[in-house]
């Protein structure tokens, strides 16, 4: 068993679920039960899937719940960029967090490329 909070997925993760909910408070609130309720959904997923990973005791598993967690990070930069189509929030703020979406992107790519050639080599 690893320790979810010491992987710098995770962190940047947990950032990442603050910045949304500090967005979606500016949503009209025809919103409240519609991409709100997505949007927060999905960022939320994103760190819980990492940690949940964390628990499984095969790396095969643990990339799995990576996988997991990337399908949630493209599903909320699609839900961003829906929301900046929208203007329902500062468009610099909305940018900056998609910003940060694509690099967590990157790096949590990067790890499930890292377990993927690990287990090969196993």
């Amino acid at each position: 068993m690893k320790n979810f909070r010491k992987y710098s997925v995770w962190q940047e993760a947990m950032v990442i679920v603050d910045d949304v909910y500090g967005i979606v408070d500016g949503f009209p609130k025809s919103e409240n039960f519609g991409m709100r309720s997505q949007v927060t959904r999905a960022a939320v997923s994103v760190a819980s899937n990492i940690a949940e990973g964390c628990s499984r005791s095969s790396q095969i598993d643990f990339k799995r719940f990576l996988q997991i967690s990337m399908g949630s990070l493209f599903e909320l930069e699609t839900q961003l960029l829906i929301i900046n189509n929208r203007n329902w929030v500062d468009e610099n703020k909305v940018i900056q967090l998609i910003d940060k979406v694509i690099e967590l992107e990157k790096r949590l790519g990067a790890l499930i490329r890292k377990i993927k050639e690990d287990t090969a080599k196993s």
